[in-house]
């Protein structure tokens, strides 16, 4: 196979461990045969500073003329500024939002040897193994109005969810068709006794599952989901929610496996290229030190292999080798180790070639 990857290395630790999975993919196309090639292009804090907008148009189309998209993190202290009108988390959202990303995957399975590193007692992690399926162009990131007006001497700020039916259809259609390959369950997650739009959601989410009569359909609150991942994470499969509440419950999940530094996502629409990133930030207070943890990214290559490339086997090769590496005692700091960013990437394709 031929194909052409965009990599959008970002800020702070995101060329680091972008690079680690440049360097698996590599290796993966060196040991089945395959001719992938890599092009690198600027988003977020690097492209303000470099060309004054966090995303040029001209990215956008390179990323639509390639297979898929490798990502790293966007943001740090440099750009923080609330009142500043252009911020690197933009160029995300306008990459998302360019490439028609609708879906956003995020797997969670606890390594075995990552267990310690949890703050939760290690039976409560022991069998959990779900995914979230996250709408990303919808909701209150992006309804409209929003913004600032000062009434009578009071400032009011305004932010609107909404939500169309085809926008929660597709979103929900993608967890079913994961779910058919898995356990069978999915778990929509709304505030249905509050909010118009998850009324909606569920009520969508009922005409989905007819389609789909051999999987099972729970609804759930998501104050009770954000319970329930702590609690009693084993119990869910495939969970489905709006933007907002999927962006909480994802990084409260990363909780389970350890660390942010070891999960990886997918970011899917309906054809053309997907985008593939860790989920954790770009941890400007480690970046240049070699130290960064680069599972997630790792393991979003692995994603970009099954999701875009169609490539399973490859993909299982990349996730087996990780798993081999981990069991070998290799240790990445965020897991309570000293193996940098180097030698686990190293010990990584080690396992791949054998």
């Amino acid at each position: 196979m031929q194909a052409d990857i965009v990599v959008l290395a970002g800020d702070g630790i995101g060329p680091e461990v972008t690079g680690a999975a440049e360097s698996v993919l590599s290796a993966v196309a060196a040991r089945f045969g395959h001719s992938l090639s890599f092009s690198h292009e600027l988003i977020g804090g690097i492209s303000i500073d470099t060309f004054g907008s966090p995303l040029r148009e001209n990215v956008i189309t390179s990323c639509k003329g390639a297979d898929a998209v490798l990502l790293g993190a966007v943001g740090g202290p440099k750009w923080d500024n609330p009142a500043a009108k252009t911020r690197p988390e933009q160029g995300l959202l306008a990459i998302r939002k360019g490439l028609g990303l609708f879906a956003n995957l995020r797997p969670v399975k606890p390594h075995p040897v990552s267990l310690e590193a949890s703050p939760l007692k290690a039976e409560r992690l022991r069998n959990v193994d779900l995914i979230v399926v996250r709408e990303l162009t919808g909701g209150l990131y992006f309804g409209e109005p929003k913004g600032r007006e000062r009434v009578n001497g009071t400032i009011r700020a305004v932010d609107t969810l909404a939500y169309t039916d085809e926008e929660i259809r597709r979103v929900v259609e993608c967890a079913f068709t994961l779910a058919e390959g898995r356990r069978k369950k999915v778990t929509s997650v709304d505030k249905a006794n509050i909010l118009e739009t998850s009324r909606l959601w569920r009520q969508t989410a009922v005409a989905v599952a007819g389609n789909h009569p051999g999987v099972q359909l729970e609804h759930m609150l998501v104050d009770t989901a954000s319970m329930r991942l702590i609690a009693a994470a084993d119990g869910f499969d495939v969970l489905v929610t709006e933007n907002m509440f999927g962006d909480i419950l994802t990084d409260e999940a990363s909780v389970l496996a350890g660390s942010m530094g070891m999960l990886p996502s997918a970011s899917l629409g309906d054809g053309g290229p997907g985008l593939y990133e860790p989920i954790h930030g770009s941890a400007p207070d480690i970046a240049g030190k070699g130290i960064a943890n680069p599972v997630g990214a790792i393991l979003s290559a692995a994603l970009l292999l099954r999701h875009s490339l169609g490539l399973e086997v490859e993909a299982r090769a990349v996730e087996g080798a990780v798993d081999c590496a981990l069991r070998e005692g290799l240790r990445p700091k965020d897991l309570g180790g000293t193996t940098g960013t180097k030698e686990m990437t190293e010990g990584i394709i080690k396992q791949l070639k054998s």
